[in-house]
C-alpha cells in the first residue's frame, strides 16, 4: 500500500507543481531533504520563497485533504522551511508556506486547490 501512496503522492505533487507554474510560480526544488525530511516543493512567487505542502488523495472518506495538516505537521513543516532557508542563506527574501491539495476523481482526473499563505511560516 506504500507503494500506492507514494505513487498518488509523486502524481499531486506533479498536478501540484504544474498548476503553480500556471500561476507563474517557478519551481526551483521537488522533494527538498532537509533535517530527515521533506520538503514537497520549493517555489518562487515573484522574489518571496514558498514552500509548499502538498496533500493528494482519492478520495474523501477520510477527510479533505488539507484536513490532515495537524498542529504537529504545521511545526515539522516550519521547522524544515526554517532549516531549508538557512542552509541557502535565504533570510533575508520575504517567505511563505502554502499548501495545494489534489483530490482525483474515479477517473483519475485532478481537482486542484491552492491555499497561499496557508499558516504561518517561519520567519
Amino acid at each position: 500500500m506504500a507503494d500506492g501512496r507514494d505513487a498518488l503522492g509523486r502524481t499531486g505533487e506533479a498536478e501540484a507543481a504544474r498548476h503553480l507554474a500556471g500561476l507563474g510560480y517557478r519551481i526551483v526544488e521537488r522533494r527538498a531533504r532537509v533535517l530527515r525530511g521533506d520538503i514537497d516543493l520549493v517555489a518562487l512567487d515573484g522574489r518571496t520563497v514558498v514552500f509548499v505542502e502538498v496533500r493528494a488523495r482519492s478520495d474523501l472518506d477520510h477527510g479533505h485533504p488539507a484536513e490532515s495538516i495537524d498542529a504537529r505537521k504545521r511545526r515539522r513543516i516550519a521547522e524544515l522551511a526554517t532549516a531549508y532557508i538557512r542552509r541557502h542563506r535565504l533570510e533575508d527574501c520575504p517567505v511563505r508556506i502554502d499548501v495545494v491539495t489534489v483530490l482525483f476523481d474515479p477517473t483519475g482526473a485532478p481537482r486542484v486547490e491552492h491555499f497561499p499563505d496557508a499558516f504561518e511560516s517561519p520567519l
